[in-house]
């Protein structure tokens, strides 16, 4: 079972803009080969940091508002959130370390 939860437009503002811990939400499609690679180093990161941070994916498909809220324009697009604003972006499928080590940043 992933550690990942999806969340929607509804809940956006209340489990990531007003958390009082980072929070790193993957904007990704089903379609997407690159999403489905990058997942797995997502899970992991969630594993690894467990209750430091609070990671979210986003479907792009399911929530076109929530993408363009944030401009996405390519995907997959790891974006971390603390104070509820954007500190950092990854594009791109990465490892989990260059995740993990921004998101570490930002605790």
């Amino acid at each position: 079972m992933s550690l990942v939860a999806a969340v929607s437009s509804a809940q956006f503002d209340t489990e990531v803009l007003q958390s009082e811990k980072p929070v790193l939400v993957d904007f990704w499609a089903a379609w997407c080969g690159p999403c489905r690679r990058v997942g797995p180093e997502v899970d992991a990161v969630a594993e690894q940091l467990g209750d430091k941070v609070k990671i979210f994916k986003v479907d792009v498909d399911a929530e076109p508002d929530l993408a363009g809220r944030y401009g996405i324009q390519s995907i997959p697009a790891l974006f971390i959130f603390k104070g509820g604003k954007v500190v950092d972006q990854i594009l791109g499928a990465v490892p989990r370390q260059v995740i993990s080590q921004k998101l570490e940043a930002q605790i």
